[in-house]
């Protein structure tokens, strides 16, 4: 059985938008932008709580990114760059460097390539990783 290393996503839900922290082994590595929660309505809710195992995916429109393949009743969940969740987001997840209102946020690039440095790194090492949403 391969390792696994678990990153932790605490969660704040809003009306217009879901925002969180991303952190691994007790560190923050980012913070966190998404729909709101709508009863896991396909690309206009963020995705259920629970625990996913994250791979690597290539995706037509963002390239290879870190995926979410298993999300229940959903399909092509990524977590990719993006600073406002509602114009921006169809279900996803964006790391982001400062959170400045509900869904919204400012350095996603930058963030986005903090989370992957780490999930990559971790692949690399032969470890399993899983995203565990609170």
């Amino acid at each position: 059985m391969k390792n696994q290393a678990t990153l932790l996503l605490r969660r704040i839900y809003g009306e217009e938008g879901t925002n969180g922290t991303i952190s691994y082994q007790g560190q923050k590595i980012c913070h966190t932008i998404e729909l709101p929660w709508r009863n896991n309505m396909r690309r206009l809710s963020c995705i259920p709580t629970g625990r996913y195992k994250l791979m690597e995916r290539t995706y037509p429109r963002h390239g290879v990114q870190i995926g979410i393949p298993h999300v229940l009743q959903r399909e092509a969940i990524l977590i990719h760059a993006a600073n406002d969740a509602q114009k921006e987001l169809l279900g996803c997840i964006a790391p982001v460097t400062t959170l400045t209102g509900e869904g919204k946020g400012t350095e996603s690039r930058k963030a986005l390539a903090e989370l992957k440095a780490l999930v990559y790194s971790l692949w690399d090492s032969g470890q399993e990783v899983f995203l565990h949403i609170q």
